[in-house]
């Protein structure tokens, strides 16, 4: 599966759940998008607290989930191609120094 069907079977998730309705109690608008991107990242960051290694990586795949599909969704409602954006930004890393630390 590509990226654009990951994106259609999310649109037909949030859709089904009625959460692009105007009246939604949980607006899809890109700041409410972007800010639940980064409390799922957090949730991420929590499996690392005080260890090395996630204790439960089946928790761990389910929360880095939330966080892709966030990523597509905001993508995919600001009008952005996320795989374009990410080839091109894989292109421009490519050309940048990266100095040793």
């Amino acid at each position: 599966m590509d990226l654009k069907e990951l994106e259609a079977h999310m649109h037909q998730f949030v859709g089904g759940k009625g959460w692009y309705a105007p009246d939604s109690p949980k607006p899809q608008s890109p700041r409410n998008l972007a800010i639940s991107l980064v409390l799922e990242a957090s949730e991420v960051l929590e499996h690392f607290q005080w260890r090395e290694e996630s204790a439960d990586i089946d928790a761990l795949a389910g929360e880095l989930a939330d966080v892709a599909l966030y990523l597509l969704q905001l993508a995919s409602i600001s009008g952005i191609d996320l795989e374009q954006a990410i080839l091109d930004k894989l292109t421009l890393n490519q050309a940048r120094d990266w100095p040793d630390p």
